[in-house]
């Protein structure tokens, strides 16, 4: 079956905007675990005070209300999102740090609403790999970056490098509750879909960006307890809380428990669990 990226794009949208409620209730928590990516972009970027920064698929903002503060004074930071529901999270943050020089806008990345050569740095944390085209969003990016300006993003590695994600996947496939993932070449936008360093450092470079480092970065993710990454992961993933929240309760348990079992290796005597994960950290110069 032919992907149909327009149907892709209105799923997207509305999935992210039905999501959002769950990302603001566990901003900070993942304000803590995204943390070294956040610095990460921000190191390769090396804001002075006076840039203009956009930032892409920004959701609530944690990363450009960083930018916003190395910029100052006299710089400014566009936090966008395609869902205006992850702005408004965004919003209430900006006004609760006083953040005067943030402007929040809901932006397509596949096509910027921004003049050419407008911008000095691009941030965009986990967004290129869940759009439908991200050929044409890196297009974009470069479009609007002026001569000389710096590119700072960070996709997903390969689902087997992240169980926190691989393990859920595998609990609703084997029960026929979520399909296989397809053999192509030619792969589906997804959290894991940019996880290959070699094609992903082709696909920047066929952008017309130069200077193009790829570096891997381990992120484990913690929790207190099972519990804990059970309620996170309903509440940050939007396919898999449709789908186990539409099972008969017995059902729910049973995927509940199973899931337990799975984690069990990852678990301390105490409860808490240390779950592996790898992201990759792009940076590249107009």
């Amino acid at each position: 079956m032919s992907f149909d990226s327009e149907a892709y794009r209105q799923a997207s949208l509305d999935a992210w905007e039905a999501a959002a409620p769950g990302w603001v209730r566990r901003q900070e928590t993942m304000r803590r675990y995204a943390a070294p990516v956040s610095h990460e972009l921000l190191d390769a970027l090396s804001l002075q005070p006076g840039e203009r920064v956009l930032e892409l698929a920004g959701g609530v903002g944690e990363t450009g209300m960083l930018a916003a503060e190395l910029v100052a004074p006299g710089g400014s930071v566009i936090i966008s999102d395609q869902a205006e529901a992850m702005l408004e999270g965004a919003r209430a943050r900006a006004l609760e740090l006083g953040l005067g020089n943030v402007e929040l806008r809901v932006l397509n990345a596949e096509w910027i609403d921004l003049p050419l050569a407008s911008v000095d740095a691009v941030l965009c944390r986990w967004g290129y790999m869940l759009m439908a085209d991200p050929a044409a969003a890196l297009g974009e990016t470069r479009r609007v970056l002026a001569s000389g300006g710096r590119l700072a993003f960070a996709v997903w590695d390969s689902v087997q490098s992240n169980p926190w994600a691989l393990l859920p996947a595998q609990e609703l496939i084997e029960r026929g509750l979520a399909p296989a993932p397809r053999e192509s070449s030619d792969p589906r936008p997804g959290p894991f879909a940019l996880g290959d360093s070699e094609a992903l450092r082709e696909l920047v470079a066929q952008a017309g960006f130069a200077e193009i480092e790829i570096e891997v970065l381990e992120l484990p993710r913690r929790h207190s307890d099972f519990e804990e990454l059970w309620e996170t992961t309903l509440d940050l993933s939007h396919d898999f809380h449709d789908t186990v929240l539409s099972q008969p309760a017995e059902r729910m348990d049973e995927i509940k428990a199973s899931l337990a079992e799975r984690f069990a290796p990852y678990t301390a005597p105490d409860g808490a669990l240390e779950i592996p994960g790898r992201t990759l950290v792009v940076s590249a110069g107009a």
